[in-house]
């Protein structure tokens, strides 16, 4: 499927149903790749299952390669229940081709490195605006030959908020990148947001956020930082198209 990423929902039993049965597998591929998380094939997973399945709990649980992941319904959202991963310091002399690749001259205010998803992640100056990173000219596919640690499967540029003008009320500004998976940008991305989401709570010293990610489709999400470690990542769904595949 050339999309990213396409979600495969199957029935864990036999005598499991679409519309009456709460816990399903689930997998993801980009065109390329199985990955092991992906938020947005996760909520649209729950979308189809809810509105068009017309299934009837309240709660929803996928076994998949991160774990157990639930998602449920809040109003005109779906909740999703994802892992939150930490970042750490990473030595810019190891990365610079790939930051230079990435962002050329301009000033990097954060490196921080995500060994459980494999995500750098690249905080630009404070001083640029959103429009500065919504901008930018990416070309992602310069990143394979320029990464040269073997250990960046993806690559996060984040922005801080303004808490004023015209797009004031956002945290926090993101784009995403992962040509090691054969995706050059992602246009949402729940799993960078559970990176994100602990990275940004730590500097802002919040819990609850308001996020956006800055591709050219754009996608606003909904942060909450839970107390058992985890964090609720809420969005917004639209069916767009119906069909069947046939084997």
């Amino acid at each position: 499927m050339n999309l990213s990423e396409t979600a495969f929902i199957r029935k864990l039993h036999p005598g499991d149903d679409f519309t009456k049965s709460s816990c399903f597998g689930l997998r993801w591929f980009t065109p390329t790749n199985e990955v092991p998380l992906c938020g947005h094939a996760t909520l649209a997973a729950a979308a189809v299952l809810f509105h068009i399945q017309k299934n009837t709990n309240s709660v929803l649980t996928f076994v998949t390669l991160s774990g157990e992941l639930k998602a449920r319904q809040v109003e005109d959202h779906i909740v999703l229940d994802l892992p939150l991963y930490l970042t750490y310091p990473q030595v810019l002399q190891e990365v610079q081709e790939l930051i230079k690749a990435a962002v050329g001259d301009m000033i990097v205010q954060d490196l921080r490195y995500s060994p459980d998803t494999k995500k750098l992640l690249v905080r630009l100056s404070d001083a640029y605006e959103r429009s500065v990173l919504e901008e930018l000219q990416v070309s992602a596919q310069r990143f394979l030959s320029a990464e040269k640690t073997g250990k960046v499967k993806g690559l996060i540029l984040t922005l801080k908020g303004n808490s004023s003008g015209k797009h004031k009320g956002h945290d926090f500004y993101s784009r995403y990148f992962a040509p090691w998976y054969g995706l050059l940008e992602d246009p949402v991305t729940g799993s960078a947001h559970a990176v994100l989401s602990s990275y940004w709570s730590e500097q802002l010293g919040k819990k609850e956020m308001l996020a956006f990610q800055c591709s050219r489709r754009g996608g606003e999400l909904k942060i909450s930082l839970r107390n058992d470690g985890r964090v609720d990542i809420a969005g917004q769904i639209a069916v767009v198209l119906k069909g069947n595949l046939t084997f």
